[in-house]
């Protein structure tokens, strides 16, 4: 199919079904039709098409306002499970959470164990067909109206720290999870802390065995990050945003593009965007191994953006930058950019992580020395 019948055939789809009151009906027809996830194998609720394809359709339902597609690259949950989840949990857990039916957040960091996850002491103990799950979380974004939260846990202290870990879909919506709100400096309230008291999620909804959840991690946080590469964010919520075009328009207007340096800079930017474009265009089409290293470049890069771009947006207006609030639009959005562009150098893993990333995977250098490399998480200094 070309792109042009790819098109045509989702337009004429559209036509047909969008708009409509039946939301739950229109929400099924998506999943029914393939659209949800177009990339996925047609066994599993897709159509086979490329990764480029699968944008292309989003692209026509974004056009239309259409909700429904681009889960395979936007829904961590679906993602991960249609990677590594076995084929009862793909049938139960995938088809609500395409449908918009259920709601997940990631249960990963801890107050001990950011940048070392690994090293993290949330406890998942078996009590017959339940795990019971004690412990904290910190910096979890939706907790507050998650169904699931995709959760990372200690079930061996008696190996090494990476072998003892489980990956669970944990149960939001139960005693002993409490979500507490944490205030940026945005002014948002978008991250939580998450308090695990003796909560329980089934055993059937741990993806893999009991010491596997670090490969499982590692395919979601690939997820995760070519995700935030996408749909890194430079405007408040409901703000429209708009990359090297947005600067170019800022610096008309302030009267500014017909300064040399200043269209040097916004060219360098648009030089970043384009690179970190085809590095994630060849992250699809490598193998796991190197699409996890080229998907570590790509949110280090997009990093790198938003700071220059927050950057640049500052020189261009000057001191208009120092004023925030609704009565300077102007200098309010700039100086959010400039805030929550080290969201991006955070979340996913932090800079230094993916830099140490690339270091030994592109770079071949060696590993920092770990003397309990191979000891028991138990006898771990803490």
């Amino acid at each position: 199919m070309t792109d042009e019948q790819l098109r045509a055939e989702v337009r004429g789809w559209l036509a047909e079904h969008w708009p409509t009151e039946d939301r739950a009906g229109y929400a099924q027809a998506v999943v029914d039709a393939g659209w949800a996830v177009p990339s996925w194998e047609p066994a599993w609720f897709g159509r086979g098409l490329s990764d480029r394809q699968s944008r292309l359709v989003a692209a026509e339902f974004r056009s239309a306002g259409a909700p429904g597609s681009g889960h395979d690259r936007a829904n961590l949950l679906a993602c991960t499970l249609h990677d590594r989840g076995s084929d009862e949990q793909k049938r139960r857990l995938i088809p609500p959470s395409i449908r918009g039916q259920s709601k997940w957040c990631l249960l990963y960091s801890e107050p001990g164990a950011g940048s070392d996850l690994a090293g993290l002491r949330t406890r998942a103990v078996r009590d017959g067909a339940d795990w019971v799950i004690t412990g904290q979380k910190v910096w979890t974004s939706f907790a507050t109206t998650a169904d699931y939260g995709m959760l990372v846990a200690r079930t061996d202290p008696e190996v090494p720290k990476h072998s003892g870990i489980g990956f669970f879909m944990l149960p939001m919506r139960q005693p002993g999870v409490e979500v507490r709100p944490i205030h940026q400096i945005t002014g948002e309230s978008e991250f939580n802390e998450v308090f695990l008291t003796e909560a329980r999620v089934p055993a059937e909804n741990l993806i893999g065995a009991p010491g596997d959840g670090w490969s499982v991690l590692q395919t979601a946080l690939g997820y995760e990050r070519r995700l935030m590469g996408d749909l890194a964010r430079t405007a408040r919520r409901g703000e429209r945003s708009g990359g090297e075009h947005r600067l170019i328009e800022l610096a008309r207007e302030c009267g500014r593009l017909g300064d040399a340096d200043i269209r040097q800079q916004i060219a360098r930017i648009d030089a970043l965007t384009t690179v970190n474009r085809w590095n994630s265009q060849r992250a699809k089409t490598s193998d796991r191994a190197e699409a996890a290293t080229l998907m570590a470049l790509g949110k280090i890069a997009m990093s790198r953006i938003l700071h220059e771009t927050a950057r640049v947006e500052t020189e261009i207006i000057g001191a208009e930058s120092m004023l925030a609030g609704p009565d300077n639009p102007l200098g309010d959005g700039v100086t959010f950019r400039a805030l929550n562009a080290y969201f991006t150098s955070i979340g996913g893993g932090t800079d230094q992580i993916q830099r140490n990333i690339i270091g030994e995977r592109v770079l071949g250098l060696p590993k920092e020395p770990d003397p309990y490399r191979d000891a028991p998480f138990r006898d771990l200094p803490h």
